[in-house]
């Protein structure tokens, strides 16, 4: 497993000052925490980006972070990330923010210090696409959504 150095800076709106940590040997990503003035109500289908006090600097463009949705806050009270996954691009030092949705029926309040999100640092490729008349054929070819079965 490779280790990545990532500079990690705190913005003056963030108190606790804690770097993300992975919080078991196995963990991939790093929780991150909202760092709030006063907590924030996402109320049904309602989106909010909220600051986690903290901007990174990657090591080069071969690095990208990536920020998932919490499995615990999705699960049990529909709160995911508003795009699905986010994308901390190596060149990007400002904060990092998450944008939240709340799919549940009921509103949810987000506070200080709670965790939304989860970081993780992966490798990134860079594509060179080369133009072609026919793509390589396979098993599947062109079968979409449900072609491979349901079983």
């Amino acid at each position: 497993m490779n280790t990545a150095e990532i500079n990690i800076k705190f913005l003056d709106n963030n108190k606790e000052k804690e770097v993300p940590f992975y919080a078991t040997e196995g963990s991939a990503g790093m929780d991150l925490k909202a760092v709030l003035e006063e907590d924030v109500v996402l109320e049904p289908l309602e989106r909010a980006l909220i600051p986690t006090g903290i901007a990174i600097s990657l090591p080069g463009p071969q690095y990208g972070a990536f920020l998932f949705a919490r499995s615990g806050l999705a699960s049990k009270h529909g709160i995911t990330l508003a795009n699905c996954v986010g994308v901390v691009d190596s060149d990007y030092t400002g904060e990092i923010k998450v944008a939240l949705v709340n799919l549940s029926n009921k509103p949810y309040t987000i506070s200080n210090g709670e965790r939304i999100a989860q970081m993780v640092i992966m490798e990134v490729s860079k594509a060179n696409f080369n133009v072609v008349a026919d793509l390589e054929k396979t098993k599947r070819g062109s079968g979409g959504f449900g072609s491979t079965g349901t079983h």
